[in-house]
């Protein structure tokens, strides 16, 4: 049964995010028209804070907060793939968020498949990003409410059979009704209360919690009692793995249409380069989790078979007063609502850009576009409730591996995309099938494993990876048959160079809009 204090604080920040949903459509007014730019990017307004509020907010989930030091519980080192993961994603996020912006803004493109329609003139490949892009996010979508049944579950807030469910009903329908309304505007206010909750919560219970247990020595000593000395070290077998999950899962997150739209929200590519910059905060946050979960192997926490993302949530619920407890559990419901909020969003901009308007109501008028994104926003939620709800919690995560080794395969069209335009629009979809064909097998194969091993040794290596590495052969390939067929492409619309060079170009923020 939950402590009552502890109660009282996690309704206080439920209630405080609540409130600030209500004020998120004072946030940068713009006075304009309703149109799908205002409602899902916030008329591009958002200034360095507050973009660093979102852009963190929106990639470090819940799930990932209770992930990483579940994984940390369960295999050790291994866990903390997750730190050079997100380091790596802060200059990839500093070149090709900024470059797609420009590119975004001086062309009216809201999607990143908007980009690659006028990139390559070619409907089909926008099509498939598009689809791939919504494919990957509604698992993902999925887990951040896996991630607040852990938390309230182990903080014994989840009540059992309906009652919990209405919960869950509960906290996801304050957010629906705050998106449907204020769009984007409405996770960009609670990412603020997110950061503040987070970072508070987890420094002070990262200190409380090495205080009782001894100290940073005692942690990890502990921890290598329960797991085996050897699990706290990476084995040479297990360094191809690691470095190739880390780099892989880097690419793919730039890939995701909730990031991107987070990016596109900035008020510039100068704001978007001075929040890449401030991101590994963020990362700072992640690993002070991941040595949590190696605090509750030391504290001897019993977490249920299957269920080790619950570790630190018990630990919390364990060895911290009631308010704190309450504090953390809040931070980190929270902490899923803001990603929750920007990926429906993501998916209903995405189905009306380039697909609603593309192949079936080609007129349709701003307030119209508006209208069905937001049903579609409403339907994307309401379907991840019902996925939870409905089918077992493995399900969610095996998706949300495929969706992963997905999501990448469109990394040539758009990155690629961004700095040549060489590549033929059917040799990326030929490599962009063989991918997802490539990488689905793999991980089916080895059991939802999203680490494949090849050859006698084996090597072991991130599936989504290696299915990207065959993606580009054929790209590539397919670029020089068809080049040499003189088959034509499509128009390029979007000003940028045909090769692998770089132009200057001037900064297009705000202050010049």
């Amino acid at each position: 049964m939950a402590d009552g204090t502890m109660t009282a604080t996690f309704l206080a920040v439920i209630g405080g995010a609540s409130l600030l949903a209500v004020t998120a459509r004072r946030l940068r007014p713009s006075g304009r028209l309703p149109s799908l730019e205002g409602w899902a990017l916030a008329d591009r307004s958002l200034g360095p804070v507050w973009t660093w509020f979102l852009l963190g907010g929106t990639i470090f989930t819940a799930y990932t907060f209770t992930a990483v030091p579940g994984l940390a519980y369960g295999n050790g080192a291994a866990a903390f793939f997750a730190v050079p993961y997100t380091v790596i994603v802060c200059p990839l996020a500093f070149v090709l968020l900024s470059r797609l912006w420009t590119v975004a803004r001086a062309h009216g493109y809201i999607t990143v498949a908007d980009f690659v329609r006028g990139r390559y003139g070619s409907p089909p490949l926008a099509l498939v990003v598009a689809l791939t892009g919504i494919l990957a996010t509604m698992p993902y979508l999925a887990l951040q409410l896996l991630g607040i049944r852990a938390v309230l579950t182990a903080g014994g807030v989840y009540p059992r059979g309906a009652a919990g469910d209405l919960v869950m009903v509960a906290l996801f329908a304050g957010l629906a009704v705050a998106t449907y309304r204020h769009g984007l505007r409405a996770p960009t206010v609670i990412a603020a209360l997110k950061a503040v909750a987070v970072f508070v919560s987890l420094t002070a219970v990262t200190w409380l919690v090495l205080e009782r247990l001894g100290g940073p020595g005692a942690v990890f000593d502990g921890a290598a009692r329960r797991l085996g000395g050897d699990a706290l070290v990476l084995t040479p077998a297990q360094q191809p793995a690691y470095a190739t999950l880390a780099l892989g899962s880097a690419l793919a997150l730039m890939m995701y249409p909730h990031v991107l739209t987070a990016g596109f929200a900035a008020d510039g590519p100068r704001t978007l380069r001075k929040v890449a910059v401030a991101l590994p905060a963020w990362t700072g946050l992640l690993a002070l989790f991941g040595v949590l979960g190696f605090a509750a192997l030391a504290a001897g926490v019993r977490a249920p078979e299957g269920g080790a993302e619950a570790a630190v949530p018990m630990l919390v619920d364990r060895l911290m007063p009631g308010p704190l407890a309450g504090l953390v559990f809040g931070a980190i419901t929270v902490g899923a609502l803001v990603p929750a909020a920007v990926m429906s969003i993501a998916a209903a901009t995405s189905f009306v850009r380039n697909v609603y308007v593309e192949y079936v109501h080609p007129t349709a008028t701003p307030k119209r576009q508006v209208r069905i994104a937001k049903a579609v926003s409403l339907i994307a939620k309401a379907g991840a409730v019902a996925f939870v709800f409905g089918l077992r919690d493995q399900d969610a995560i095996n998706l949300q591996l495929l969706g992963g080794v997905w999501i990448l395969q469109i990394f040539p069209a758009v990155a690629v995309g961004l700095f040549t335009g060489r590549l033929h629009p059917r040799a990326l979809l030929a490599g962009w099938a063989t991918g997802m064909v490539a990488g689905t097998y793999l991980v089916v194969r080895e059991g939802f494993s999203s680490i494949v091993g090849f050859g006698s040794g084996p090597l072991e290596i991130y599936a989504g990876l290696a299915a990207l590495l065959l993606n580009l052969i054929v790209a590539v390939a397919g670029t020089a048959v068809l080049e040499r067929l003189g088959v034509p492409r499509g128009a390029d619309l979007t000003d940028l160079p045909s090769r692998l060079t770089v132009r200057r170009r001037p900064e297009t923020g705000a202050n010049q809009q």
